[in-house]
């Protein structure tokens, strides 16, 4: 009798056991589920949305825009305004040409830099901590057919040859697209540097009266470091420009563009067999003692140092 009892204690508790053990993980699934759903409603949100600049208090005409006059605001996309701000670097420094109020979207169309109404001297419109750095184009689809003014924003690309080692050994140049800096401030087009004449025909980004050349000189403004990166690679490849959106700053993760990635973006069902060959291929090759990654151009190559059974 004690023996039965014994045995129903015993089983009753690992029984008890189970429940809470089941009770925990249903818990914990229920947990992430929740969790998971949040962070989808928020990504949903977020994408809707756009982090804008608004005016903490009423801005007079002719004020200087100063980080502690706005505020960031989270604005559905539908609601945003023509030439809204979302990056204090736009406009840091700039006047106000006519009144803000509280709580206003802050837009381009409002505000004014110094140098514009200065004459639009070259050295006056270079930032703070950056170099005005003069960029030679070949052709007119460099600089989109005349349409980039002073005053945009660009992205820099080159289109270079990166030495690659084949696999007969022999050194090759590989075509290749580099994106080199973005977001970056195109003080001049030619002497173009904008000015006071140009705002008032309607402000640095109206259309101007009259078609004028495109020019094969841009100036932008870079830091020193970019200023001697892109004097290097101005040696080496031809340089392109890419027109931003005047309210866009974002900068974002580009890879170089190649022979690889471009069929990689035709055929990515292809490419992602090829990228499973390859693991596969590699899964079932002894795995070597003593080796580095060495680095040729875009290519990376593994380089046995030695071997385990000849050291």
């Amino acid at each position: 009798m004690q023996k039965q009892q014994k045995i129903i204690l015993i089983v009753g508790v690992v029984l008890a056991v189970a429940a809470i053990v089941m009770t925990f993980q249903y818990i914990d699934q229920q947990r992430k589920m929740i969790a998971k759903e949040t962070k989808r409603k928020f990504e949903t949100l977020q994408a809707n949305q756009t982090p804008v600049l608004v005016a903490k208090a009423d801005i007079p005409k002719g004020a200087v825009i100063t980080q502690g006059a706005f505020d960031v605001a989270m604005v559905p996309n539908q609601f945003v305004q023509p030439q809204a701000v979302t990056s204090f670097d736009r406009i840091s420094g700039m006047m106000s040409i006519a009144p803000i109020t509280k709580g206003e979207q802050i837009t381009l169309s409002k505000l004014m830099a110094p140098r514009e109404a200065a004459g639009g001297s070259l050295a006056m419109a270079t930032p703070i901590g950056k170099r005005a750095h003069t960029v030679s184009l070949e052709d007119k689809t460099s600089t989109l057919a005349g349409m980039i003014r002073p005053g945009d924003y660009v992205d820099v690309i080159a289109l270079m040859g990166i030495p690659v080692q084949g696999a007969d050994g022999k050194t090759q140049q590989q075509a290749a697209v580099i994106p080199l800096f973005q977001n970056v401030l195109v003080l001049a087009v030619g002497q173009d540097t904008g000015g006071m004449q140009q705002q008032q025909e309607g402000g640095r980004y109206a259309a101007p009266s009259q078609p004028k050349e495109a020019s094969s000189l841009v100036t932008l403004a870079l830091t020193p470091q970019e200023s001697n990166l892109l004097a290097f690679v101005q040696e080496q490849a031809k340089i392109r420009l890419v027109l931003r959106s005047p309210s866009d700053a974002r900068i974002e993760e580009v890879p170089p563009a190649n022979w690889d990635t471009l069929f990689a973006h035709i055929m990515p069902q292809a490419a992602q067999q090829a990228a499973k060959q390859e693991k596969s291929m590699l899964k079932n090759e002894p795995e070597p003692t003593g080796q580095v990654d060495v680095y040729r151009g875009l290519k990376k190559e593994k380089v046995l140092l030695y071997d385990k059974d000849n050291k």
